[in-house]
């Protein structure tokens, strides 16, 4: 993997570390391997102007054997099942993956959880991004220069 230096740019950017930060670690899985890295499948569909839904395939799991965190701007969602070693059945095939997993999300400044549940086999996650007013544009009215601030201000 090819590694961009972002250090030209910090001569005309202020504010943006954590953004170039994130960049830098996007080539980086989480995991060495590639086949834990991918599971569980998961789909990202935005389905309003600030909203998004992550929607994550974990057949096998209860709502119990999930949690979902949203720390530093980081989503973590986990899935631990206990282990069934007093079962009673042999299983002479396995076909359904139910290992544990951790999968991490970066999320946006101002992006909140605000739902999740479990339905048929897909845990849906709903995110909404809203933009605080003091970070809205707003228009700036220009009007005729008063007298008192045309006046030169005198200094001694």
């Amino acid at each position: 993997m090819r590694h961009v230096d972002f250090s030209p740019l910090y001569g005309s950017t202020i504010g943006f570390d954590r953004l170039f930060n994130l960049l830098d670690t996007l080539g980086h899985p989480d995991s060495p391997e590639k086949s834990t890295a991918s599971y569980p499948p998961y789909n990202i569909n935005r389905i309003g102007d600030n909203a998004y839904r992550i929607s994550m395939a974990v057949a096998g799991f209860s709502e119990k054997d999930l949690s979902i965190e949203v720390k530093e701007n980081s989503l973590f969602i986990k899935g631990e099942q206990a282990s069934k070693d007093n079962e009673t059945t042999e299983i002479l095939f396995s076909g359904i993956t139910t290992r544990n997993f951790e999968r991490r999300f970066q999320i946006a400044d101002h992006v909140e959880v605000r739902d999740a549940h479990l339905e048929n086999g897909l845990l849906h996650i709903d995110l909404i991004r809203e933009i605080p007013d003091a970070m809205k544009a707003r228009k700036i009215k220009i009007s005729e220069p008063s007298s008192t601030s045309s006046k030169r201000i005198d200094r001694q």
